[in-house]
């Protein structure tokens, strides 16, 4: 069933100008125009006009409320067979870092109706955003930010104005691992969530739909809900939506236009239900139906935690092959590529490294851990907790590799550190391996020079002069390391970082360590030339060829290496 609608439109400087309210122009492309309906309750059916003019669904994006328009007759025909439609909608972000920024980028950029600004008090922060360079590095988030910004993308310290302005409210804060108190060293530090919350209810004069996107345990949306209704004096109803990101730092703009899934959980209510298609139809703009994945809140909150937790266990899993594969001669990188060519196990997370890091996996293991127990489920929670002592024990072995086969001492030695990042691709320097590495290695009086392409000094230092957090002794946090400046200094270029060292670690696998001219760096080190290759991206053979001594996590030993013990 049909309804027609007559209209008029121009095209000037590339847009299509539409008479009729009942509906908005956003592009052209080769088979017409797509056009957005405002308005779905003025469509009525009307088969009579069916063959009037042509229109096809928009392939592309799979969503039922977006159509082309050829453009060879001013008519228009919208289905009435369409439940639900797009209104002009208003999207508020709490928090504008690493999930909060690209997440409602890439919404703004698939969404050019709808008005999505980013909120934090963190002035710096948001200026940083308004800038033009950004406050964090992501391939193609620069392009994506400054294609939206000031048209449908904003950033602003106003949390109050447009939290209250807005239909849906993202919650992207910060959740950390809780260093004191009740659950201290596994649990999630949910008081910036719940100031949010508090936030929300006190200035909100409307209905609206609220969303978890920060990582949080199960039950968390129980506790927000309870928090918004016991300040709700205004009859306002509030919906809460469980969408964890499943974001990767450094795929991230591509993790978000390309999803393997999205993930929304709402309460099986009338309302719930609701809430679910409204987040459902903004996520339709750009992602196939099929991809999006409905489920409780339950599920929605404690499917991300297993994520983490289940990619966590590949790598500490391989990683605690790498230890037995230097014990046995074996080559790890040849190992992974077998048992990965399994489909029931799969590629990837298969590479043996120095350890993981970033902001997520070891707090959301903990955060799984103190949930099994807090359900006196211990043997699950040991199980997990097996997984992060793995990851300490690979970065434990690495410093000692470093410091055994350099005759037992690196006082005094320039130790050239390649990558500072968890990973590379991204300036995020959380959890970083780089971190205890160079914390175990500056115990040693060892002078470290650091260079990363993307990670400041100021990021550097700062991390090297901090407390080391312990999540078995919360309690007691290994003490600060004094710095001083002939103990760390941060270069702009690999080759300066490496001229008269002694040693060098590769801790982040930035492509540009795999090219360098490593014939260059030998003649300009100290003898015997030493390279640590925590990521295994370096040539082994040809370095040997060169005149290195070099160490590769789970590759066969150099012979002058083997008298150390694996386990060292």
């Amino acid at each position: 069933m049909l309804q027609k609608y007559e209209m008029s439109f121009k095209i000037q400087n590339g847009s299509t100008i539409l008479e009729n309210p009942n509906f908005i122009a956003y592009s052209k492309s080769r088979s017409g125009f797509h056009f957005v309906v405002l308005n779905w309750d003025a469509v009525t059916p009307d088969s009579s006009q069916k063959n009037i003019a042509h229109f096809v669904t928009n392939k592309k994006h799979s969503h039922p409320n977006f159509f082309s328009f050829d453009g060879r007759s001013p008519t228009f025909f919208v289905s009435s067979s369409v439940s639900t439609g797009c209104k002009m909608v208003k999207i508020c972000c709490i928090g504008a870092g690493y999930v909060g920024g690209p997440t409602m980028a890439v919404i703004a950029a698939n969404c050019p109706e709808i008005t999505v600004t980013v909120v934090d008090i963190s002035a710096s922060r948001i200026n940083a955003w308004n800038c033009e360079q950004l406050p964090i590095y992501e391939p193609g988030l620069d392009k994506v930010v400054k294609d939206c910004r000031d048209k449908n993308l904003f950033f602003s310290t106003d949390v109050e104005k447009h939290v209250a302005d807005a239909n849906i409210v993202f919650v992207s804060v910060n959740t950390p691992t809780k260093t004191r108190g009740l659950g201290a060293g596994k649990a999630a530090d949910l008081r910036y969530w719940e100031s949010a919350a508090r936030l929300i209810a006190e200035v909100s004069t409307k209905n609206k739909i609220v969303v978890e996107k920060s990582t949080v345990p199960v039950k968390t949306a129980e506790a927000i809900e309870k928090i918004l209704m016991s300040q709700n004096d205004k009859g306002i109803s509030f919906q809460i939506l469980s969408n964890p990101e499943f974001l990767a730092e450094g795929t991230a703009v591509n993790d978000l236009y390309n999803p393997d899934r999205v993930l929304i959980g709402g309460r099986d209510t009338p309302e719930g239900q609701k809430a679910i298609q409204v987040l459902k139809d903004i996520y339709a703009h750009w992602v196939p139906a099929d991809r999006i994945i409905c489920t409780n809140l339950w599920s929605a909150e404690l499917s991300k935690l297993v994520a983490n937790a289940f990619l966590a266990q590949k790598i500490s899993s391989v990683n605690a092959v790498s230890a037995l594969c230097e014990a046995t001669g074996a080559d790890v990188t040849q190992v992974s590529h077998a048992v990965g060519m399994d489909t029931r196990i799969g590629k990837k997370f298969l590479n043996a490294s120095v350890g993981f890091g970033g902001s997520c996996f070891q707090k959301d293991l903990l955060n799984l851990v103190y949930i099994y127990e807090c359900n006196g489920l211990h043997e699950g929670a040991n199980y997990w907790k097996q997984v992060i002592k793995l990851n300490d024990y690979q970065k434990s072995r690495f410093v000692n590799r470093v410091v055994s086969l350099m005759f037992n001492t690196v006082a005094e030695k320039k130790i050239a550190i390649l990558g500072f990042a968890f990973k590379k691709d991204t300036s995020d320097t959380r959890e970083t391996p780089a971190i205890y590495v160079c914390s175990g290695l500056l115990r040693d009086n060892a002078q470290l020079s650091v260079y990363d392409p993307r990670v400041p000094e100021s990021q550097i230092l700062k991390d090297l002069s901090m407390d080391r957090f312990d999540w078995e002794h919360p309690a007691h946090p290994q003490p600060l390391i004094p710095i001083d400046a002939e103990q760390v200094t941060v270069v702009n270029d690999p080759y300066e970082a490496t001229k008269d060292a002694h040693g060098i670690c590769i801790l982040t696998e930035w492509d540009q360590f795999k090219t360098l001219n490593y014939q260059k760096i030998y003649d300009n080190m100290k003898k015997p030339a030493f390279i640590f290759d925590g990521r295994n991206i370096v040539d082994v053979g040809k370095l040997r060829s060169i005149g290195f001594i070099v160490y590769s996590i789970g590759k066969p030993l150099h012979p002058w290496l083997t008298d150390v013990p694996s386990a060292a």
